[in-house]
């Protein structure tokens, strides 16, 4: 599920959950509602590239990653892991997550 939000200065945000309502990924802001449903569509071509995850390490020793655009847009960010497999079971989490809601009359 894509839960769409409006934030604060009229920006807008979407997270990408589970099933289960865990979030797998926070979006950044965007400008328009417009601009939040077209980065939505675009999920699904992007994900099957490898250059679009940016894997990171916080300053605690945390594993966590971005997802950017084709440009190199950073468009969201993941949860903390505690490993670095748990990372890696993320961004597998994310990929089929988005493949199974793509097409889904339900998806915001």
């Amino acid at each position: 599920m894509i839960e769409i939000n409006k934030g604060k200065n009229n920006s807008y945000q979407f997270k990408l959950k589970t099933r289960d309502g865990n979030v797998l990924l926070n979006s950044v802001d965007f400008k328009s509602e417009e601009e939040v449903h077209r980065t939505i569509d675009d999920l699904n071509p992007i994900i099957k590239k490898q250059s679009v995850f940016e894997r990171k390490t916080d300053h605690e020793g945390n594993f966590l990653f971005n997802l950017k655009d084709l440009s190199g847009k950073v468009i969201g960010k993941s949860q903390r892991y505690g490993s670095e497999a748990g990372m890696e079971n993320g961004i597998k989490n994310l990929k089929n997550r988005i493949s199974s809601i793509s097409g889904d009359a339900g998806l915001y």
